[in-house]
């Protein structure tokens, strides 16, 4: 397995839980990767040189970790629910790209810009509803939000680059809450004990 990309994301109006009684925004946009990235981390070294891409949002620079509501229990928004995710998956990406550091394994984030899907069109916002249709001439096709993501997993000349956010294929710096290591760290224990990873990287 030479790339792992880990491009999955979802905003929901109103709170959701999944079947096993997680908040499904964290769960989804953050959670699934962080435990499909774990799980698959073995073989990945044994491919190496490979890379973990994750495809995050510049919506993680409004993001907060609530350590004490995670889940999003005692107050719901989805814009705050899908803006902590994002900054989870950013927390994630550099603290596995330290744990990785003595491999040949990268592990880099990426903002794919606003791309015109069907993002959020479940249960969308007041703002989705009324905004989006008129957005959608200008922003990216699907093809083109994919570009970042496709440079990160092929560039040869990333090939010892990790721990970075990119944009438009180039890097970035992230918010400053995501640099927080400790705060990093402590997502990364949290996250081994809601999805039941015995043995976390």
């Amino acid at each position: 397995m030479d790339v792992l990309v880990n491009n999955v994301g979802g905003c929901w109006d109103t709170r959701h839980v999944t079947a096993d009684g997680l908040e499904r925004t964290f769960a989804l946009s953050y959670l699934a990767p962080f435990l499909l990235t774990n799980l698959l981390l073995d073989r990945l070294k044994q491919s190496a040189p490979a890379r973990v891409v994750t495809v995050a949002s510049n919506a993680h620079t409004t993001g907060r970790i609530d350590f004490d509501d995670l889940q999003s229990e005692r107050s719901y928004s989805g814009s705050t629910a899908y803006s902590q995710s994002k900054l989870a998956n950013i927390l994630f990406t550099y603290e596995l790209a330290r744990r990785l550091q003595a491999t040949s394994v990268t592990a880099n984030a990426l903002h794919p810009a606003v791309v015109s899907t069907p993002f959020g069109a479940g249960d969308p916002g007041v703002v989705q509803r009324l905004f989006v249709p008129f957005t959608r001439p200008f922003v990216k096709t699907p093809a083109q939000g994919a570009a970042t993501s496709i440079h990160l997993a092929s560039s040869p000349d990333l090939e010892q680059v990790s721990g970075r956010y990119f944009a438009n294929s180039k890097p970035k710096r992230s918010s400053k809450a995501s640099y927080d290591q400790a705060a990093a760290a402590r997502l990364w224990q949290v996250s081994a004990e809601l999805v039941n990873l015995t043995a976390a990287a």
